[in-house]
């Protein structure tokens, strides 16, 4: 697993980043780098996650350094790495009137994917995050779980090379995360895509992940395997209370 990493090219790199709001400093001097895998993100609350999130998703830019899609800046390819993106916010806005096939034809249509391609990719999408059986059921009925199936379904639509998920497991019972996260595995290994899993609790940022990066006070704390940071005395310390 070690070689696969090191010989993996990245697909984004976030490069000695500071970010600035006035005399705050949010972040300063981050590098992360992101190839094929699952990787999982501690970042505490204030320890500058959302605007991480929002320079990755390029609703911020840095003050400085630079972030790289394969060696080119994020801010000159603008559209096409935004293209390249898929991202679930804690919490997402659908229609409970809707089933999970209608808002996906809805959420693909905003996003001018054709429908014959669309109605293609939905089914297979539905498989994939495990509601096939759900498909033409209204979401009013659907438990959190679920509807976080929807939302990666979304993320998913256009066949992004980047998933990121913000707090994927807040508010559900450790059966549906396990369950989810499974979800971003498989499509890892099905499609070759980096998937990004932010959380605020180091065993469900580590449980899918092959690798992670601790984020405390807007620095890059720790970073390594999972086995490498769940053995670290810091993290069991500060974060499992070992």
């Amino acid at each position: 697993a070690g070689a696969r990493w090191k010989e993996a090219s990245p697909m984004l790199s976030v490069e000695h980043v500071t970010k600035t709001y006035g005399k705050f400093t949010a972040l300063e001097d981050i590098s992360l780098t992101f190839t094929p895998g699952v990787y999982g993100l501690l970042a505490p609350n204030g320890a500058g996650k959302t605007t991480l999130i929002k320079m990755l998703t390029t609703l911020l830019f840095p003050t400085k350094g630079q972030i790289l899609w394969e060696g080119e800046d994020i801010r000159a390819l603008g559209a096409e790495y935004r293209g390249l993106l898929g991202y679930l916010p804690q919490q997402f806005g659908y229609y409970p009137s809707y089933t999970p096939r209608q808002f996906l034809r809805y959420a693909a249509a905003l996003q001018c994917i054709p429908k014959r391609e669309a109605d293609g990719r939905i089914d297979h999408l539905l498989e994939t995050v495990g509601l096939g059986d759900a498909a033409d059921k209204k979401m009013k009925k659907f438990s959190g779980g679920m509807l976080q199936r929807v939302g990666i379904a979304v993320a998913m639509l256009n066949d992004p090379k980047l998933l990121i998920l913000d707090e994927p497991s807040l508010g559900l019972a450790p059966n549906i995360v396990d369950d989810i996260l499974e979800v971003a595995k498989t499509m890892v290994k099905n499609d070759g895509i980096s998937v990004l899993l932010v959380e605020q609790d180091i065993t469900k940022a580590l449980a899918a992940a092959d690798r992670g990066y601790v984020i405390e006070n807007g620095r890059v704390a720790l970073e390594g395997t999972a086995a490498e940071l769940s053995a670290n005395e810091h993290v069991k310390k500060a974060y499992l209370g070992i």
